[in-house]
């Protein structure tokens, strides 16, 4: 009879082991979102890279229309190619820390948490990049999570609006009326330039070839996360 109730309570410990301290960070960023309300701006960043293949591509184009964004690396991809790193910085980008490896915080005790941040930011910081920003991959956060952001005194960045650009399913066409349909000033966009389905980041590129021209003729300018 006990073997339900010890396995309810296992669960509802794992649970709030994640779920708790990542629903705050999430309800924090949503109240703040008045004090991002900017006429005609924009904040596009890109999650997941950086990308041999799909990374270049998707600097060419930034370049082609000025836009500076804010890329938020894997650091163990950053180390494998430090040439995106120092061309992102050297076009204006800025760059956030976006984990060592990618894992979900959920299934990360508190011991993996605390290296995954140790060797991540060391990395960074070994490819010449000392940002304060962090997003926590798919925005979860545990509580030793909270701990390191405390403790190496970075700030947490969520977004504002997705288009599902990872998916396998979704067309470059979708991608751009997503972002057309959700966007509002002030917003942070997350995008992606690494990982996803075969092809979701090339999907993506073209879908910015579609929607960056009508970004520009409604008015809007880019800005990255520190500006």
């Amino acid at each position: 009879m006990l073997i339900p109730w010890i396995l309810l309570g296992a669960a509802v410990a794992a649970g709030s082991y994640a779920y708790l301290p990542s629903a705050w960070r999430k309800a924090r960023h949503w109240m703040q979102r008045a004090d991002r309300l900017q006429p005609n701006v924009l904040y596009l960043t890109f999650d997941d890279g950086p990308d041999p293949e799909s990374t270049p591509i998707l600097l060419d184009l930034l370049a082609k229309y000025q836009v500076q964004a804010t890329f938020f690396v894997v650091a163990n991809s950053a180390q494998k190619y430090p040439e995106l790193i120092h061309r992102m910085q050297a076009e204006g980008h800025h760059i956030g820390f976006h984990s060592n490896a990618h894992h979900s915080a959920y299934l990360m005790p508190p011991t993996k948490t605390k290296r995954d941040f140790q060797e991540g930011l060391s990395a960074l910081r070994s490819a010449g990049v000392s940002s304060k920003l962090f997003r926590p991959p798919w925005g979860v956060v545990n509580w030793e999570s909270l701990r390191q952001i405390r403790n190496n005194k970075l700030q947490t960045v969520l977004w504002d609006i997705m288009a599902q650009d990872w998916q396998a399913n979704i067309s470059a066409e979708e991608i751009a009326r997503r972002l057309d349909a959700r966007t509002w000033p002030g917003a942070v966009i997350c995008l992606h330039d690494g990982r996803g389905a075969p092809g979701a980041t090339l999907r993506t590129i073209q879908a910015l070839h579609i929607q960056l021209p009508r970004w520009r003729e409604a008015g809007f300018i880019f800005l990255t996360l520190e500006e």
